[in-house]
């Protein structure tokens, strides 16, 4: 197997300031870091990645966190400047919202796109410093997609192995990248990849879309499951790999005793009540003010399901630093206050809030215990919330609402009651029809979602990806012996 050399923002864990010469180190969570952190274990190889705090990175911290990895790990420094300008500016402000389809919450300053070359151009020294013509570099997601172009600004190509990218979050059609001013740089760097992988198919047709209006010296071919873009005397293959979960971890742990007592205790909370779930990090996409929306126009229009229906909305902090965060923050808080006022009564409260993280086992305990999941992103590339729910239901029922423009959608339907997260009206019918959903009928829909979020996992994403990869990089490795000898003879 040849050594895998993964690439992302961050690193598998965070450091952070406890004092004077004192540190903490917080593992990540998160899709990423269980997918490609077993695989690394097993094979070796190194992870580069950015360890979370700005300025000079002690390695005392450093060293003594990744001790017993199994893997080398690279951390890459940014100023204060550089972690402002080209995280929280270019990857967060530009394409982050762009991405979603939330243009009107770009800040297309010109200085972020300096800042996110010169980053990703740091990056790329040190892939060059520590990997070897045949080693697998897999590299992640939105904020490193000029990677390749600056690798290939560095080193001769045929001195490179295969360049692998995958990309987390939607790509969007062509009307909304055009908006980009970077848009053909952007699209230019990302050909440097040799292989691209989206999420679903319709973030692989968005992305070839733009190659055809932007780029029209690139030729798409559409090969069966792949497709392939001639470039500059290149061919970049072109995929979709929908990224999954370790389900049997999930499913395992949902059902230990702490989970089940935690589990029961919710329950016991809200006697004679069905309980709705909705779980997303703080962030303008997930539409979590939608959603609230539609649980107050349900709540308005089947009088019903007032009294008997409770919504635990959890939603954990995230870059609360940025002011347009804080301010989504109080409308969050304005719209649960609302909802709370107009309905409450002395013995129910319809929404139950927290703004928080949960640990594990709380978190398998809400999956575990909540007879629905309410989950409506204005987009999403994926939503890995929708298949751990699933994968918690060990009874086997539970209902999942979904908003059409998750990429688990593609996977999930027809058995997730789809919902337009825009449309206030069509989501409070569904959480009627939720509500309303017998048992036999959440049973059947459930245990077909379960099938497919069990076979379609974590590793299967890991294993398809590499596999591609991995006949990629021996067609690259003999095209490279074959200008060796071209050389030679010469």
């Amino acid at each position: 197997m040849k050594r895998l050399i993964i690439v992302s923002n961050r690193l598998p864990f965070a450091l952070d300031s406890a004092g004077e010469d004192l540190w903490t180190v917080t593992p990540a969570v998160g899709g990423l870091v269980s997918a490609v952190e077993p695989v690394l274990r097993e094979r070796g190889g190194t992870w580069i990645g950015w360890p979370g705090i700005a300025g000079k990175i002690p390695q005392g911290p450093l060293a003594e966190a990744t001790r017993d990895a199994g893997y080398n790990v690279v951390p890459v420094a940014l100023s204060q400047t550089e972690r402002d300008e080209f995280y929280y500016g270019y990857s967060n402000e530009v394409i982050w919202p762009l991405f979603h389809d939330l243009q009107n919450f770009c800040n297309f300053e010109p200085a972020y796109w300096q800042a996110y070359k010169q980053v990703n151009e740091r990056y790329a020294d040190a892939i060059v410093r520590n990997s070897r013509p045949d080693d697998f570099i897999w590299v992640h997601d939105y904020h490193l997609m000029y990677v390749a172009q600056a690798l290939r600004e560095r080193t001769r190509s045929q001195n490179l192995s295969a360049l692998t990218f995958f990309l987390h979050i939607p790509f969007p059609p062509y009307d909304i990248f055009a908006k980009l001013p970077q848009q053909r740089r952007l699209l230019r760097a990302l050909l440097q990849f040799d292989l691209l992988g989206f999420q679903t198919r319709r973030d692989e047709r968005n992305f070839l879309q733009c190659v055809r209006r932007v780029m029209p010296d690139a030729r798409v071919i559409s090969r069966g499951d792949m497709d392939v873009i001639q470039f500059e005397q290149r061919k970049i293959r072109v995929g979709h790999f929908p990224i999954g979960i370790d389900f049997n971890s999930f499913e395992h742990d949902a059902k230990c005793e702490a989970v089940a007592r935690r589990s029961q205790q919710l329950r016991a909370s809200f006697p004679d009540c069905q309980l709705m779930l909705g779980s997303d990090r703080l962030d303008y996409s997930k539409g979590i003010p939608e959603r609230l929306r539609a649980f107050r126009n349900a709540l308005e229009r089947y009088p019903d399901m007032r009294g008997r229906v409770v919504l635990i909305q959890i939603v954990v902090p995230s870059r609360v630093e940025i002011p347009r965060y804080h301010e989504f923050k109080g409308r969050i808080d304005r719209l649960v206050g609302d909802i709370n006022g107009r309905f409450s009564t002395s013995t129910w409260i319809p929404v139950q809030y927290h703004f928080r993280s949960l640990d594990r086992i709380d978190l398998l305990a809400h999956y575990r215990a909540c007879d629905i999941a309410f989950l409506t992103p204005l987009k999403d590339g994926m939503n890995l919330v929708a298949k751990e729910y699933c994968a918690c239901r060990t009874s086997e029922d539970g209902a999942l609402i979904l908003s059409q423009f998750a990429g688990a959608a593609e996977q999930l339907k027809p058995d997730a009651l789809l919902v337009n997260p825009y449309d206030v009206e069509q989501m409070a019918d569904t959480v009627s029809i939720a509500f309303c959903m017998n048992q036999a009928h959440r049973s059947t829909r459930m245990k077909r979602m379960r099938r497919n979020v069990r076979t379609e996992n974590v590793f299967w994403w890991v294993d398809s990806f590499l596999a591609a990869g991995s006949r990629l990089t021996t067609k690259v490795a003999t095209q490279r012996r074959d200008i060796q000898r071209r050389t030679v003879r010469r």
